[in-house]
């Protein structure tokens, strides 16, 4: 049995490593000039490798089509790909939200693992441009090369999706998918940064915040999303953890505008916050407001709360009336921002959209139309939320097609 990977990414290591245990020969071929590109980037730079929860509470953090990885995920789990990266020298660590991450917190250190176990004696590495799969008769044969034609009894495609185009991830993989008959979702961003209307945002870009609850409401006033982590300011909008979290549940936007609250005090009830300001206020009774809450919000944002509050930044504070302190306790749990839009999806952490998972085999992860070709990744219409589930999902689909690319006997 010979076997040929697309792609080099998180799935194509795992399917070229599990193909070489059964396989007589495996084909990685590789755009890029190194592996994990895409990889090298994740959590950070720290690669948040999967997620410590119950496999059936894993499958819940799929939104799209979370029934087609139910056989991936049992048959290569969470616990699986730790101890794979653990086998092959990395020691990992479980932190908020039940995050998988390297001890080391190096990205490369997962990826060096995962080129240990993919690259074995019968697995050969080609960085090459693949411009089109080989199929006669309903049949993959091989792939056609910058360089040439290669042959074997089976092509798994890896090619990811079409977020970060700079690591390969150019959507490569939905052509080979068209031209195999198969119908492909319309790739979209998903966990995605924010663009807000406000413009007040260009003010505090570059502001951290932790321990912040962010909740979304949509045009109808029915709360889509909330949670608790951290945010980022940007130049356009919001971005960071939470609210990439949180745009996958913003089905509309570009059509429809979201309403987000950010709740700037999480751990303070409005009235534990209004006693708070009370203590802070008479510490600083003779200081002007704008250089009297330095112990409650980072310095950026102080003059924004103020302005939102519709209160003076030069008035006393001995002469703040109740009214504008309440005003001002609303404010910091409610912070409202305007989500109009999200950024490009070549900016997504992760695609949504890909190959219709029903002209898929969700036991093996072969195609229904073409007898010899799988898929595994990000190039399937399945995507999930932050916390190490998409990263999960490759390794899973990538480990059950190359286990099912490796056996004997005829394909689906």
């Amino acid at each position: 049995m010979k076997v040929i990977v697309i792609g080099g990414g998180a799935a194509g290591l795992i399917a070229a490593g599990t193909a070489a245990k059964t396989a007589e020969s495996v084909v990685l071929i590789e755009k890029n000039d190194i592996l994990g590109r895409k990889l090298l980037i994740t959590g950070k730079g720290r690669c948040n490798i999967t997620n410590s929860a119950e496999i059936e509470d894993i499958i819940n953090m799929y939104p799209r089509n979370p029934k087609f990885l139910y056989s991936a995920l049992y048959t290569f789990t969470n616990d699986d790909i730790i101890n794979l990266i653990e086998m092959n020298g990395v020691k990992t660590k479980v932190e908020r939200g039940g995050r998988v991450f390297p001890i080391s917190d190096k990205a490369s250190d997962v990826v060096n693992a995962l080129k240990k176990y993919a690259l074995k004696s019968n697995v050969k590495l080609i960085h090459d441009t693949v411009k089109s799969l080989i199929i006669t008769d309903e049949k993959v044969q091989g792939i056609k090369t910058s360089n040439g034609e290669i042959y074997a009894d089976r092509v798994i495609v890896c090619t990811g999706g079409k977020s970060y185009p700079k690591t390969g991830s150019t959507g490569d993989g939905y052509k080979f998918a068209k031209q195999a008959k198969h119908s492909v979702i319309a790739p979209k961003a998903s966990l995605i940064p924010v663009i807000t209307e406000e413009k007040w945002v260009k003010n505090v870009m570059g502001l951290s915040l932790r321990n912040i609850r962010i909740t979304a409401y949509n045009s109808k006033n029915k709360k889509v999303y909330s949670d608790f982590g951290e945010m980022l300011f940007t130049h356009f909008g919001i971005s960071g953890p939470v609210v990439l979290s949180m745009s996958a549940y913003l089905k509309n936007i570009g059509k429809e505008q979201y309403r987000i609250e950010i709740d700037l005090k999480s751990g303070l009830s409005d009235e534990q916050l209004n006693a708070r300001l009370l203590r802070d206020f008479e510490k600083y009774s003779k200081k002007h407001l704008i250089n009297g809450l330095d112990d409650l919000l980072p310095k950026a944002l102080i003059p924004v709360v103020i302005k939102m509050a519709d209160i003076v930044e030069h008035k006393p504070i001995n002469e703040i009336t109740k009214e504008e302190r309440l005003s001002l306790v609303h404010v910091l749990k409610h912070l409202t921002l305007t989500a109009v839009d999200v950024r490009p999806v070549e900016e997504a952490i992760v695609t949504a959209g890909g190959v219709k998972v029903s002209e898929i085999n969700p036991s093996t992860m072969e195609s229904k139309l073409v007898k010899g070709l799988y898929f595994a990744g990000e190039v399937i219409d399945v995507d999930g939320y932050t916390g190490g589930y998409n990263l999960q999902a490759a390794f899973s689909t990538g480990y059950l097609a190359g286990m099912s690319a490796s056996e004997e006997g005829d394909a689906y």
